[in-house]
């Protein structure tokens, strides 16, 4: 072959590739806003009523231990706080991880969040006031949950011991259309976020299995900080966890979301929903979304 057929030969297959994948305008246009009404993307924007709504439907999230969206309440917080040993504190409306604290221990009067940073209570009791006054939520006045801390999966864990991993599906009209393991890295202070520099591993639908990884744009095979190997690897309880985002998927009235699951030492726990989910999903797993969503939409298979 010629250079310049295989030039024409890469430049075609190139352009059928791009034809499969979702781009953020059609993302929008052709999914995000038919399929989710913006009066129900409350149940998305906010974990509380995510929380309470997936409840309902016997779901299992994370026991919320209490909340707090005044700041007199923050007089009457200190004793109920100090009964606790580990928990999460995070904001009701807060996105991409912000303002997230993951307490592990409790001793001499200080907690110790799973970064090793010391909390005072003095410290917490900010941290919390911040969060009603809506640092994390664009300056809306907001409501701080204070919820159980998830002990993941040991599996799980060996993969990602720098903090809780989570696992994004992407589930269109109740169908699950693709999955990635996101790990918490050194580099992502322990938090699940690719943005801040946490590991993409895509997971194959079908089997539940590891094929592919990715830190920001570069590929990988193994944990930057610990030296795992990432691929290859089949996700405990698969088949629990697919089935539990098809039933979040039923509860929450948006077609269109982002259903992001842990696994803890006793099976999946749903975290939080997203009504408008980002495609990087696509880039994790090196391959489109559209034919998939096409597909559901003419009632086929793919």
């Amino acid at each position: 072959m010629s250079r310049l057929h295989r030039l024409f030969a890469d430049f075609k297959a190139g352009m059928q590739n791009a034809q499969k994948v979702l781009g953020m305008n059609r993302r929008n246009l052709a999914y995000i806003y038919p399929s989710n009404p913006r009066k129900y993307f409350e149940f998305a924007n906010n974990k509380l009523l995510t929380k309470k709504t997936l409840e309902a439907a016997e779901l299992r999230v994370p026991e919320t231990f209490l909340s707090v969206s005044f700041f007199y309440e923050l007089t009457e917080m200190e004793e109920k706080l100090r009964r606790l040993k580990s928990f999460v504190i995070k904001p009701a409306s807060g996105s991409g991880g912000s303002g997230i604290v993951v307490i592990s221990d409790y001793r001499e009067g200080d907690w110790t969040s799973v970064s090793g940073k010391t909390y005072t209570f003095a410290d917490l009791k900010k941290h919390i006031a911040d969060i009603i006054f809506g640092v994390y939520s664009f300056g809306l006045n907001d409501t701080a949950i204070i919820e159980e801390q998830i002990v993941q999966n040991a599996l799980i864990s060996e993969l990602s011991p720098q903090g809780l991993a989570d696992i994004r599906v992407i589930n269109y009209r109740g169908n699950n259309v693709k999955a990635m393991l996101r790990i918490a890295t050194v580099a992502s202070d322990g938090r699940a976020n690719l943005h801040q520099g946490g590991v993409g591993v895509a997971i194959d639908l079908e089997s539940g299995k590891t094929f592919s990884a990715r830190v920001h744009s570069e590929e990988i095979t193994h944990h930057p900080d610990t030296g795992v190997a990432l691929l290859g690897v089949t996700i405990p309880s698969w088949d629990a966890l697919l089935k539990l985002s098809e039933a979040a998927s039923k509860a929450i009235p948006l077609d269109y979301l982002g259903i992001d699951i842990a696994l803890s030492e006793s099976g999946p726990v749903i975290l939080e929903v997203n009504a408008r989910p980002g495609i990087e999903i696509q880039n994790i797993c090196g391959e489109g979304m559209r034919e998939r969503l096409v597909a559901i939409d003419a009632g086929r298979s793919v």
